[in-house]
């Protein structure tokens, strides 16, 4: 597993001083960088139905996208014209690239989106552009030029092009070339065109979820109207003749407004249904359920034999604290309580994508309860010579 070397990279003074602040160029900060995919794997992968892939092709002024799945012969296809295959969350296909979110997991889990991947050629890229959210690139192998701009908003003017968001302004005032290893951090907002220097350039993309305002709200209401029951409805017992009908009294519209806002405004609800939100998966042609379902008893014996659990990495964990002291654990848009053992167990869980439970968590019955569902919805595997 690739780790970040501390002595060239430290998260805290990263947070203060550049995360959605500004750009950073940071020079190969690994303790030893391995490129963890080659250019064939990512090929194929582009080629595969259920998984999300994109090919951009022909010079910089005139780019044309297609959708894949791509036919097997495509690259064979493309001649001497400079293109770039982008392939969307390859950590949940490729455990070496999975492995790459690790060191960036000073950052929460939950605001992690996927790794993308992209490969071009000599010339290849995506042109000018910017994004909403926080965005690492990495470089795997080859050389690459960024070039960065300024802030842009929705009011950026764009090229004319059916399918890409392309600036049709872009002033670049920083130019970089990046080594295998190396990374440039992207704040949202930021301009920046990234352009292949060689015929076996791999760039990693670890994106970060942003939601927006309108995402939240509705979202958030349309569960409140999910759970809203028919009966619940307004009342005014206390209700008085007045001077004209066709009034709405102030005393209603108080009395309407707080049955709007008491649902809106209550935090732990609110918490419940976030949790759900932001580990709801997307969608994965991986499948870890067991053929045949594990029943608590086989779980126990795992356990008292310390094999070690993987998390599937196309699953979301995420837990949030109770004033009790007892969590709420979610797993891919489901929400669990847990306290005592299985509490601790939910924290462990979320820390780590590879675990081993040991006593006494792995004697306790709601552990081994929560564990042998987790198995059987195949958002845990144990670790055995098959996994």
């Amino acid at each position: 597993m690739s780790t970040l070397d501390p002595a060239r990279f430290d998260p805290a003074s990263f947070l203060r001083d550049y995360w959605q602040k500004k750009p950073l160029l940071i020079r190969n900060p690994w303790k030893e960088w391995r490129n963890p995919l080659e250019p064939d794997e990512l090929a194929g992968l582009g080629c595969e139905p259920g998984i999300e892939s994109r090919l951009i092709s022909g010079a910089a002024d005139a780019l044309a996208l297609e959708h894949g799945p791509l036919p097997d012969d495509r690259y064979d296809a493309l001649g001497t014209a400079p293109w770039t295959l982008l392939v969307q969350a390859v950590d949940h296909h490729v455990p070496a690239v999975a492995d790459l979110i690790q060191p960036f997991r000073f950052i929460p889990d939950w605001r992690i989106d996927d790794v993308m991947v992209s490969f071009a050629t000599t010339g290849g890229g995506v042109g000018a552009h910017f994004d909403q959210y926080d965005v690492f690139l990495v470089q795997g192998l080859g050389r690459r030029r960024w070039r960065v701009g300024g802030m842009c908003d929705e009011t950026s003017p764009l090229l004319p092009h059916d399918s890409l968001r392309l600036l049709a302004d872009f002033e670049p005032v920083a130019d970089y070339v990046l080594e295998p290893g190396d990374i440039l951090y992207v704040p949202p907002g930021i301009a920046h065109e990234g352009t292949s220097l060689g015929n076996d350039c791999m760039t990693y993309s670890i994106g970060f979820r942003a939601p927006s305002v309108g995402e939240l709200v509705d979202g958030w209401t349309e569960h409140l109207l999910d759970e809203a029951g028919d009966d619940d409805r307004y009342t005014d017992p206390d209700l008085t003749v007045q001077d004209n009908p066709g009034a709405i009294a102030p005393e209603a519209l108080d009395r309407l407004h707080t049955m709007v806002t008491e649902r809106l405004a209550d935090k732990q609800a609110f918490a419940r249904w976030f949790g759900e939100f932001s580990t709801a998966p997307k969608p994965s042609e991986i499948d870890w359920s067991p053929d045949t379902p594990f029943d608590p008893e086989q779980v126990a014996q795992e356990l008292a034999d310390g094999t070690p659990m993987l998390r599937n990495p196309a699953s979301r964990f995420a837990f949030v604290d109770r004033v009790d002291g007892a969590v709420i654990l979610f797993v891919d848009g489901q929400a669990r309580d847990c306290a005592g053992d299985s509490a601790d167990f939910a924290r462990l869980l979320c820390a780590s994508n590879h675990l081993r439970v040991s006593e006494p968590l792995a004697e306790d019955s709601e552990v081994i309860s929560l564990i042998t569902g987790l198995l059987n919805s195949g958002c845990l595997a144990f670790e055995t010579g098959e996994a």
